[in-house]
């Protein structure tokens, strides 16, 4: 794996079984919006890319338990599902890292310039998270 940003475990999520039929249509709503959500951050990785001038061979999301994202050599990136409930501004810092190390492979010093070019917030953004973006942990 060429670049992750990580977090802690969360813990586990349970299934939807014997749910009553008000709590089914609320998580068919979820579901809905959890797909508009998921478009969306994918429309962010492509604006991203463009503006950085990458080309991701492909985007997903999915189930992570670890981190938030990762990159692989080949260019695929893969987002966390958890990301969705997350404020664009983390979003963005999350998908700005991993996109850099498509042409970046570390965090060193070239890294974390281009990291602060793009997105000059990018450590505010991940201040209070769990976990950590680009080597940066919150003291707290």
């Amino acid at each position: 794996m060429q670049g992750a940003v990580t977090r802690s475990r969360k813990g586990t999520h349970g299934g939807s079984g014997g749910k009553s039929p008000p709590a089914a249509a609320k998580m068919k709503t979820s579901k809905r919006e959890t797909s508009q959500k998921a478009e969306t951050l994918r429309s962010n990785v492509q604006n991203w890319a463009a503006k950085i001038g990458v080309r991701p061979r492909r985007v997903q999301i999915q189930h992570m338990t670890t981190k938030w994202a990762s990159c692989s050599p080949a260019g695929r990136i893969c987002l966390s599902k958890d990301l969705l409930q997350e404020d664009t501004a983390f979003q963005e810092a999350v998908i700005v890292h991993e996109l850099l190390h498509l042409r970046v492979p570390n965090h060193g010093k070239l890294f974390k310039s281009l990291m602060n070019a793009y997105l000059p917030e990018w450590e505010e953004a991940a201040r209070g998270r769990v976990g950590r973006v680009c080597g940066y942990r919150d003291p707290s």
